[in-house]
Formats: C-alpha cells, structure tokens, sequence
C-alpha cells in the first residue's frame, strides 16, 4: 500500500512562498486524476505495484524513438525560459516521497528510475519558488502541449521531447500511476514542481503540477 502515497514531489511543498515573487505562479487547470488514453490503459494499480521501474513487456508496442540508458546533465525548455545544468540526483525520503532539490536552482531526476530517453517515464522535478523568489519551474504551469524539452544527457546526446499536456493534481490524490506508470514500450518525460493555493497555515502548497512528454529524437 506505500505505493499509493508515493512520489508526490515532497520538499517544494514546504518553503514559505517569497513575498517578493512577481505573482502566483502560472497553474494550468486542476485535472481528474486519470492518465492519457495510452498510459490508462497500461498503467499499473499502485495498490499492488512493487517496485516503479518499468519493464519491457512481450509484444510490446513501440511509439517512438528509444535510447540507451545515460543520465541526465541538463534541461532547457525554451518557451518557458528554463535552462538549468547540474541535475541532481533524487531519490525516495522517509515518508517514501520524492525528494526535492536542496539547491533552488538546480533541477533534480528520479534516479531509481528510467533515464530520459530510456523506454518509460523518465522524472525530472523542481522547485516553484524560494524565499528569495522564483525558482527553476515557476513557469512549469504555462507550459503549452507542443513545446520543446531537451534534455542533454552524460553520453554527450541531447533527448528532444514535445510537451503533450500539462496538469495539476491535488496531493492528496496524486495519480501515482499515471505518471509513474509503464509507458509500453514508449520514452517520455515527467515534469514535476508545486502549485495550486499555498497553505500559509501549513507553509505547503496543496497541488502537483505535472507535464507529460515524449521523446521525438
């Protein structure tokens, strides 16, 4: 049953909003905690889920393009002004939540899982803001289906990926599943930061916003 509280991004929800961001960060519509077409009809019941690597499947269909494992070194998505290096590793804490960067600049992958370009849902997560004001993904919330992710990796390839929607989702009912789930045979993206209403009271913000990508070369 951890599975099913698993993988919100835990450490971005927990920094006081800075008083000087230059307004709330953009939020795309609150979405139904139910995967794309594709992904609903592959993704696995995180009631049952052990483990949340993806493996190949026999006679798994191919989407797409697939590349040999290699690590992420750095992110850039022009539209939204985004151009980060020195990707971080993330792994689960405690409570058996994604980790969140230390560093408010820099963005963090989901190390236990795919690498970005290997087959199923590689992770790459940020913060929305700090105390001192925006931070990587504060404009992850305007990011519009179509748009260019590219992801340079440590073999010295860059992994090009187009945004197909984005999302948000209240972390009390993260779709664990959705974005974590195999992705048959296909390579994609997840992008992950806070968002929605911040809870002053508790000093969290209430949603997860998530972008889903594949990868097109």
């Amino acid at each position: 049953m951890v599975v099913t509280v698993l993988l919100a991004l835990a450490g971005c929800a927990l920094v006081l909003r800075a008083v000087t961001a230059p307004g709330k960060p953009p939020q795309p519509s609150a979405a139904a905690t139910s995967a794309p077409a594709h992904a609903s009809e592959t993704a696995p019941d995180p009631s049952t889920t052990t483990h949340l690597k993806p493996t190949a499947a026999k006679g798994a269909s191919s989407f797409g393009p697939i590349l040999q494992p290699s690590p992420p070194v750095a992110l850039a998505i022009p539209s939204i002004g985004v151009r980060t290096r020195g990707i971080v590793d993330l792994h689960l804490d405690s409570h058996g939540k994604l980790e969140a960067p230390t560093n408010f600049d820099r963005a963090g992958w989901y190390a236990d899982g795919p690498t970005p370009g290997e087959f199923g849902p590689a992770v790459i997560g940020a913060h929305v803001d700090s105390k001192s004001g925006p931070a990587v993904f504060y404009r992850l919330g305007s990011l519009q289906k179509g748009a260019a992710v590219d992801v340079t990796r440590k073999d010295g390839s860059t992994a090009r990926f187009v945004v197909d929607r984005v999302a948000r989702y209240s972390k009390k009912d993260f779709p664990t599943a959705a974005v974590y789930g195999d992705t048959k045979g296909r390579a994609e993206l997840r992008l992950i930061t806070c968002g929605g209403a911040f809870d002053r009271a508790s000093g969290h913000y209430v949603d997860n916003i998530v972008a889903f990508a594949h990868l097109t070369g």
